[in-house]
């Protein structure tokens, strides 16, 4: 019915189906919606957790434009004292040291700064999600417990070693969060070409990650754990099989036991997980930057406005410089100035006539 409508509408005349992000586009050129805005509501239309929609919604309602807004309006005011100062220095009424007083305000807005860029990757955790890395041995039981948190069949699994060669990947929500699971090669020596080049890939996958789940078979008779993992990724030691252990195996020592046959240990790992995402997600407001583009701004808004407070010996007119690419770099966060670029990939990210 909606595709009879549709197709019906199309044959008059000045009538036409609507660009993807056309609305959104026109409420901007308009200014009813600044770019973060538009950003946030994009964000929002892709939701899939409860969390990503809590982040999106503090873009979408203007409450990180509000801040990015205060900011830059704190940035003009002293670039307007700077620049009576050096407009007006033999003026009776000017004083010759009006800017002085501005610094100390302006180091207090690099600290502001700098708390927003410290959250930048809980930012990007909620929008983007938090990488979890199932590790191990061949046969370790990492495609059961993928296929067993996932509550699906993901991955292959068999009694023969080295089923997986490539990455495998599935998304979990948990309590709201997004949480992206992979599962690796089985790491050994080994000569088969194939295999080795999953290992690369396995190895590499782990060095991305924010977590890694480091599977062993509690069960087996070889206490051995040759596995190395990359230094700054927090690692779970996790004993899988535990549905088979007995008395007379060695005793290992596991920050967790699962069985994924017997569904046993499930929740201990999703609960470890969540953990781990929260406290890398420990923010006091969502109203942060989840996006490579504002980071980088707010990146150079911050080292502008170091430059302009601590390089006292360079003159007035290069520190008024610095605060003038501060206030420009601010200013294309919220696209009131030269973001023409990058206008067309952000609305194209939408769906037709948002």
């Amino acid at each position: 019915m909606v595709a009879a409508l549709l197709s019906e509408l199309e044959t008059f005349d000045r009538c036409r189906l609507a660009e993807a992000g056309e609305f959104s586009r026109r409420a901007f050129e308009n200014g009813k919606l600044d770019l973060v805005e538009i950003e946030g509501l994009a964000d929002l239309l892709a939701a899939e957790t409860e969390m990503q929609r809590r982040l999106a919604v503090e873009q979408s309602f203007g409450r990180l434009s509000a801040i990015y807004g205060t900011w830059r309006e704190r940035l003009l005011h002293a670039r307007a004292m700077v620049e009576a100062e050096l407009d007006f220095a033999d003026e009776s009424d000017i004083p010759g040291s009006i800017s002085d007083r501005i610094w100390p305000a302006l180091e207090s807005l690099a600290d502001e700064v700098r708390v927003q860029l410290q959250a930048e990757r809980a930012g990007e955790i909620i929008r983007d999600g938090f990488r979890v890395v199932i590790a191990g041995a061949p046969n370790a039981g990492k495609s059961s417990l993928l296929n067993a948190l996932a509550n699906r069949e993901v991955a292959i699994v068999t009694e023969y070693a080295g089923t997986t060669r490539d990455i495998l990947h599935c998304e979990l929500n948990i309590e709201g969060f997004a949480v992206h699971l992979f599962d690796t090669a089985g790491i050994r020596e080994t000569d088969e070409p194939i295999e080795q080049e999953g290992i690369r890939r396995a190895i590499g996958k782990m060095a991305e990650a924010d977590l890694i789940l480091y599977l062993r078979d509690a069960s087996a008779t070889s206490t051995a754990s040759d596995l190395q993992c990359p230094g700054d990724v927090p690692v779970i030691n996790v004993g899988t099989k535990s549905d088979l252990l007995t008395d007379s195996l060695p005793k290992q020592t596991f920050d967790l036991m699962v069985s994924s046959v017997q569904n046993i240990g499930l929740d201990e790992v999703r609960q470890a997980i969540l953990r781990h995402v929260q406290q890398r997600t420990d923010v006091i407001s969502l109203a942060i930057p989840s996006r490579i583009r504002q980071r980088q701004h707010l990146r150079e808004v911050l080292a502008n406005i170091d430059d302009a407070v601590r390089n006292t010996d360079i003159g007035l007119e290069l520190r008024a410089e610095h605060l003038r690419r501060a206030s420009d770099a601010l200013g294309r966060i919220s696209g009131k100035i030269d973001i023409e670029s990058m206008l067309g990939k952000i609305f194209s990210d939408f769906c037709v006539g948002k």
